[in-house]
């Protein structure tokens, strides 16, 4: 897209060519209302507060008794119904912030200008520069550029000459292109950009910004782990190699199998005895090695003395 650019007497320079990408492309209208509505919800600083009945001063007394007056219950004078209590249901501190992503606000911005240049509201200056801030020699500039309602300044780099030029003007507002926003852009019905402004703009969201990276041709190159360790060492590896590729005639060796402890023959019944011999073959082994034990000395008998407590 080609589009003139002016001079600050509102006369025709040239025409540069621009980002179709930045000011020319389908606006999103549910991005850009998304992005409208949270960027005013960040701007809230959710810092209203209300009493409630518990916050109030006031007497917790009853107010009358309960029954037998003929008029209806009452409690605390705090209560809300009452005047001076507290507020039901009022707002209290809360953030009221939305996070919104990356991709979306560059979208919504791309669609914000290109709603604007495709309604013409978009003026291109060379150049916007003052010696001094002065108030009157902008509110000129912006005459001969045929801006009449609200307009927002753009510049390439930060300006204080030019926003404190603009900063009496009513319904004006100065700000350097790295500052845009939807709000803004849509507050004021034109934008004033100087070239500076539109370049800085296609570096920001144009189609080179927003392009996804190129892979890294000489990731795919990188030799692989053995290849290095073959380029810095290449005699080990060539041992190796060998030692790989030609395959070994020797016999793996065979696991040796530990014999079993021979076991001292025992009077235990044979394999071919019954089932029901086994239980009598156990006791009469428990009572030979009992058998072998010596035997226990007899307990002595416990005799009562004469003229202990037992005795009468």
């Amino acid at each position: 897209m080609r589009l003139s650019v002016r001079d600050i007497e509102g006369k025709e320079v040239r025409k540069i060519e621009v980002d179709d990408a930045v000011f020319a492309i389908e606006p999103n209208l549910a991005v850009l209302h998304q992005a409208f509505v949270a960027q005013r919800a960040n701007q809230r600083l959710g810092t209203a507060s209300t009493r409630t009945r518990s916050e109030v001063v006031g007497s917790t007394r009853k107010i009358r008794m309960q029954k037998y007056t003929g008029r209806a219950r009452q409690g605390s004078i705090r209560a809300p119904h009452h005047r001076g209590g507290g507020l039901a249901f009022g707002p209290k501190p809360r953030d009221f912030s939305q996070r919104l992503p990356k991709k979306m606000k560059r979208l919504a911005i791309r669609s914000a200008l290109s709603s604007k240049m495709a309604d013409e509201h978009i003026k291109i200056i060379d150049e916007l520069t003052f010696e001094k801030p002065k108030t009157q020699e902008l509110g000129r500039i912006l005459g001969n550029l045929g801006v009449v309602r609200s307009a927002l300044i753009v510049t390439g780099q930060p300006d204080r000459k030019v926003f404190l030029s603009a900063r009496n003007l009513p319904d004006r507002k100065a700000l350097p292109a790295s500052y845009l926003n939807v709000v803004d852009m849509l507050t004021h019905r034109d934008i004033v950009m100087t070239e500076a402004a539109v370049r800085r703009a296609e570096a920001l969201w144009g189609a080179a910004a927003t392009a996804p990276p190129e892979p890294d041709p000489t990731l795919k190159e990188r030799p692989s782990r053995r290849r290095r360790v073959a380029a810095e060492a290449p005699e080990a590896t060539a041992v190796a190699e060998v030692a790989v590729a030609a395959p070994s005639t020797a016999e793996p060796e065979r696991p040796v199998r530990r014999r079993r402890q021979a076991v001292e023959p025992t009077s235990d019944p044979p394999a071919e005895a019954s089932p029901k011999a086994a239980p009598a073959a156990r006791r009469k082994r428990t009572t030979a090695v009992e058998s072998e034990q010596p035997p226990k000395p007899a307990s002595r008998a416990r005799t009562r003395r004469p003229g202990g407590t037992g005795s009468g």
